[in-house]
């Protein structure tokens, strides 16, 4: 079999199982493991799966820059910010996350309501300038560019100030296995952090991020109140997800 097959077959495996495990794939194809592990090295250096130990997970499209992803799916978006806004009560604090699927769910809530944002994001407080009866904290620190959200020191120590009912978190990507996980480290820290600040955590979880994985996990699935998707509910993934978040 030819490299261009190998890698090929790779790929219709990953997008059939959600994961490639080296030494199955080796022994079924009667290759070595080192050609294997080969073959997906180059294909994540093509970002075509994201390597993890003994194989590969699907790679996540939320890794591309803040521009590109303001384009991706955003009628996904659109249905997970319409369901977490349902969430939030009036009066209580919540904390929200950067990103894209944050932004739409800030600009989501209802124009009326009354209660109080706490955000890293700029972006995210900007669009509730919109809200007059939305009390807005900003959490400063070093911008990280690729999400249009603060990280650092700063940050952090600011962080550990707040309390709050609910965080509204995002990730790139959310896998049975891999849990939780973004493509860069200091924000999957600050990510912890704040999901540690409030009573609850939700998942943000537009349908291209279920199944999908990046390098750093942020938190397991187990530690989280739920997962907001517009997946459907019969995709064997969610169901699978489910299944670890309720067990």
């Amino acid at each position: 079999m030819l490299a261009a097959e190998r890698r090929d077959l790779l790929l219709a495996r990953l997008a059939r199982d959600g994961k490639v495990v080296a030494k199955d794939v080796a022994a079924e194809l009667g290759l070595s493991e080192d050609s294997v592990r080969r073959d997906l090295r180059d294909l994540a250096a093509a970002g075509l799966c994201q390597r993890v130990y003994g194989g590969a997970l699907p790679v996540s499209p939320a890794i591309a820059d803040y521009a590109t992803r303001t384009t991706v799916r955003p009628e996904g978006k659109a249905a997970v910010a319409a369901r977490a806004a349902s969430l939030v009560r009036p009066g209580t604090t919540v904390i929200l996350d950067g990103g894209t699927t944050a932004l739409a769910l800030a600009r989501a809530l209802p124009a009326d309501l009354a209660a109080t944002v706490v955000t890293h994001s700029p972006t995210v407080a900007a669009a509730l300038v919109e809200h007059p009866a939305v009390d807005v904290f900003v959490i400063g620190g070093r911008l990280f560019k690729h999400s249009a959200v603060t990280s650092g020191a700063a940050a952090a120590e600011a962080a550990e100030r707040v309390s709050a009912e609910q965080f509204f978190l995002g990730v790139t990507g959310v896998h049975p296995e891999a849990g939780l996980t973004t493509g860069d480290a200091d924000e999957a820290a600050m990510k912890r952090l704040l999901a540690r600040r409030a009573a609850d955590t939700y998942v943000l979880a537009s349908a291209e991020k279920i199944g999908a994985a990046s390098p750093f996990e942020v938190l397991p699935l187990a530690e989280v109140a739920g997962i907001i998707t517009d997946a459907p509910a019969d995709d064997p993934t969610v169901q699978r997800l489910a299944d670890v978040i309720h067990a």
